[in-house]
């Protein structure tokens, strides 16, 4: 079984074996195990952009009511893989260091990170994103290619066009399969104990 933490209701991780899916209703902030897990934390208060919200929204910078924290949590505890915009300010928040793409690197607090494009993963949009995964040893490698990707999320490149809203966020079949590969390879700390 493996746990998909923050995860769209009725999207991609619903319905599948194995997958126990916790959306916002769940609230993946009370996952308490004991299962590996693949965690997609809210990124509207951590990612680029997150001033423009702030300033348009009013939202707190840096604050998701500890959604992130808990992630990173659960993930440490049971085992699995996160993932984030590349350039999230989660990481720096949290002392992570800045993955980098080609390889996983073994961090001091004994996870793996890594940078990929979700378009290597049949994503519409390039779409950069860090991995953390907490493991014994690292994942096997992944597709690190950038493929550039026919769409743009939001409105940088005026050759490009934009990704409709509904896709920014979704999370690729090809990409949740990998996330759940990853986390299949996690043991969680309550069995190795």
């Amino acid at each position: 079984m493996i746990a998909a933490l923050y995860v769209q209701t009725g999207g991609c991780y619903y319905g599948l074996d194995g997958v126990d899916p916790w959306d916002q209703a769940r609230d993946a902030r009370q996952y308490a195990g004991p299962h590996p897990v693949v965690a997609h934390p809210p990124c509207d208060r951590w990612h680029q952009l997150s001033a423009v919200n702030h300033k348009r929204w009013g939202w707190k910078i840096d604050d998701d009511d500890g959604c992130f924290a808990s992630a990173l949590a659960s993930v440490r505890a049971w085992g699995g893989v996160l993932e984030h915009p590349a350039e999230s300010r989660a990481f720096k928040f949290h002392g992570i260091p800045e993955p980098v793409a080609g390889n996983w690197q073994r961090t001091i607090d004994g996870d793996w990170v890594t940078e990929i494009w979700q378009s290597a993963y049949g994503h519409r949009a390039r779409k950069k994103t860090w991995l953390l995964y907490h493991g014994d040893r690292a994942p096997d490698a992944l597709v690190w290619a950038r493929v550039p990707g026919a769409f743009q999320i939001g409105h940088f490149d005026r050759k490009r066009p934009v990704l409709p809203a509904a896709e920014t966020s979704a999370t690729p079949a090809a990409f949740r399969d990998l996330l759940l590969s990853i986390a299949r390879t996690a043991t969680p700390k309550a069995i190795a104990a």
